[in-house]
């Protein structure tokens, strides 16, 4: 009976033990803080893209009638101003065309005013009662028919003669020719669309850029945020714009879905030439002299384990917290978040200025027995250059 009692009370002390040894506090872990500071700064994020620069108008010049190139007056990169002939077809049978709708609209009009005159004389002997209602009727016929007959061959000579002002090209705009497709002697057929002759740029001094934006990215794209841009002709010059359109077709390329971004690109000293390919990158946010901390801060959370009784966690409510130290006090500080560029968030209201704030604590190991250097241990892992530790 004694026995049992023993082994009673040997069970209860070591169970009281291991309660105690798990509730009571453990000693601190010898730990180091990392802290950076809340400051005004600039907020930036940007999507970059590639696209094609071309001019802000662009007209292909080409031709309605089907002819033989006779002459042509431009070449790559000549100026031309509105109106300005640019190449001329064979008019030898369009000006037979229209030789024929002129004969044909005179016997048309002859046609007419013989049935005109005979259709009064009826009309005049029907009035009297000296013909009858069916010579009246087919007299007012012939003349209907003579005069729809005129009316057809009028509209025909104004086809011959639109045809044969066709044979003459003109620039539609003031600009520089950009390409030109034909030569002279070569034959054009307008039968199922209009060929290009030309392709006349307005101005060169004022480009754009057509930018394709991954869907991914394009909800953050918004007119008149700032672009910068670089091409392979000129890597060192860097190109400034503004986004002037954003397209909302989209375009499927091997399942990639992507929309159209129109830029400005002025090109005061013709730098930037039609075709050319231009690394964009379009300033999506850029916030300057916001009060704002490293968003890692952010994410950092005092270990209680770890801490131990060297240190007092005083926590706050909150969704965002920043943990200052004051002496061997962990203080939360609840603090309204607004934008961030992923590197950097800015601080709305709950902390001030200039504030430290502790960034992430490190574990420091012990020294080993054989007096060999021990390599501190990352308790929460925190890359990059340190702005202040506090032991």
């Amino acid at each position: 009976m004694k026995k049992k009692q023993i082994i009673l009370t040997i069970a209860a002390l070591a169970i009281v033990a291991l309660i105690a040894t798990i509730a009571w506090p453990k000693e601190s872990i010898p730990v180091e803080f990392e802290t950076t500071e809340v400051k005004p700064d600039t907020l930036r994020t940007s999507v970059t893209a590639t696209g094609t620069i071309e001019p802000v108008t662009e007209v292909e010049v080409g031709t309605q009638v089907s002819g033989i190139i006779s002459k042509i007056y431009v070449d790559y990169n000549s100026l031309v101003k509105k109106g300005q002939v640019i190449a001329e077809l064979d008019k030898t049978n369009l000006n037979s065309e229209l030789n024929s709708a002129k004969a044909n609209l005179a016997s048309a009009k002859s046609e007419l005013d013989y049935q005109e005159t005979n259709y009064e004389r009826y009309k005049a002997l029907n009035e009297k009662g000296l013909v009858s209602k069916n010579e009246f009727e087919s007299a007012y016929l012939e003349y209907r028919k003579a005069l729809e007959a005129y009316n057809t061959s009028r509209e025909s000579v104004k086809k011959a003669e639109t045809n044969l002002g066709y044979a003459t090209i003109t620039s539609p705009i003031d600009g520089i020719v950009l390409s030109r497709a034909v030569e002279e002697g070569q034959t054009v057929a307008s039968s199922f669309e209009t060929p290009t002759l030309f392709t006349i740029a307005k101005d060169l001094t004022d480009m754009r850029v057509i930018a394709d934006i991954d869907e991914a990215d394009i909800g953050s794209v918004q007119e008149g945020q700032s672009v910068t841009f670089t091409v392979d002709t000129y890597p060192n010059d860097i190109f400034h714009g503004t986004v002037t359109q954003v397209r909302l077709e989209a375009t499927d390329t091997d399942n990639v879905i992507t929309y159209e971004v129109v830029i400005s690109a002025p090109n005061k000293n013709l730098k930037l030439k039609p075709g050319l390919t231009a690394s964009v990158t379009v300033n999506t946010m850029e916030r300057t002299d916001v009060l704002s901390v490293k968003t890692k801060a952010l994410r950092f959370m005092p270990a209680k384990e770890v801490l131990g009784k060297a240190y007092k966690i005083v926590d706050a409510n909150g969704k965002d917290k920043l943990w200052t130290l004051e002496g061997n006090t962990l203080k939360a500080h609840t603090v309204k978040t607004g934008a961030t560029d992923g590197i950097r968030t800015e601080i709305l209201s709950g902390i001030k200025a200039g504030t430290q704030v502790v960034l992430s604590m490190t574990q420091i190991m012990e020294e080993p027995e054989d007096n060999q250097p021990a390599e501190s241990s990352p308790f929460m892992p925190h890359p990059g250059k340190k702005d202040e530790k506090k032991k």
